[in-house]
């Protein structure tokens, strides 16, 4: 019996993730607080090529947030280490809650205090597809079996690669991910090390984190963030030094005195 109330808990959150796929990304922030995407708009299927975006986020602890476009949304893990072209090599992939769209264009910096404060980079972006075909329908399939085989087409992720579902703890799953054994795979290449600037911007972690990087922040108390600093007024003078100007301003110079004269009157 209590095997079969936890299936039907899993099985409620898991529609409850259907019908409302963003409700976990609009539960951890306040909207009237953050600048960040609502996400109120779910991106119709129709799209003919999907994409993915590759975040390098310096948060409380520096990883990549790894983002794949399904059903209008992005699917997202977080990648400590980051992508490797060698095969051997398996990566630990912690699945977040789905994000919006409109995040894949963001860099910039969350305010710290905040629900992922810290430099965000755009690492890649491209489009990618299932490696068997079949368009999103298979990707939603493998995704759903814990086994998503695809093909990406980036500026520093090419070739074939697999996320694999290993286990869950509590609500978060962990995942794999592995680079296929293709012509792309590199056992001496490593591309995290080697790939250091954004790849829109050309900016190091360091640049865009700068006072003069941040271009993009999203602040809790919503301010615009390429509004210009108030100026500062000047300080104002204490009452002693006004009243010490004022008493030498209304002081008159003192006329010299005229000689008398000493010329005899005989």
């Amino acid at each position: 019996m209590a095997a079969k109330k936890k299936s039907g808990k899993r099985s409620t959150k898991r529609s409850a993730a259907k019908s409302a796929p963003l409700a976990e990304y609009q539960r951890k922030r306040d909207f009237t607080k953050t600048a960040e995407p609502a996400g109120k708009s779910v991106r119709s299927s129709s799209a003919k090529k999907l994409h993915f975006v590759i975040q390098k986020h310096a948060a409380s602890h520096l990883h990549f947030d790894f983002r794949l476009e399904l059903d209008g949304v992005m699917k997202s893990w977080a990648v400590p280490k980051g992508p490797s072209y060698d095969p051997s090599v398996r990566r630990l992939a912690m699945e977040v809650e789905d994000h919006p769209i409109e995040y894949n264009t963001f860099e910039g910096t969350i305010p710290k205090g905040q629900y992922g404060g810290g430099t965000v980079m755009l690492w890649d972006r491209g489009t990618y597809e299932p490696e068997a075909g079949g368009g999103e329908e298979t990707l939603r399939s493998e995704y759903e079996r814990g086994d998503l085989k695809f093909i990406m087409h980036g500026k520093r992720m090419q070739g074939g690669w697999v996320l694999v579902r290993m286990r869950r703890e509590g609500e978060r799953a962990q995942w794999l991910l592995i680079k296929h054994r293709d012509e792309f795979a590199d056992t001496k290449h490593d591309v995290v090390e080697s790939e250091t600037t954004s790849v829109t911007t050309g900016r190091s972690m360091e640049e865009i984190a700068s006072p003069k990087g941040r271009g993009r922040v999203w602040n809790s108390n919503r301010a615009d963030a390429n509004e210009p600093a108030p100026k500062k007024k000047p300080a104002r003078k204490s009452v002693t030094t006004r009243k010490t100007s004022a008493t030498a301003s209304r002081k008159k110079p003192a006329t010299p005195r005229r000689r008398r004269s000493t010329r005899s009157t005989s």
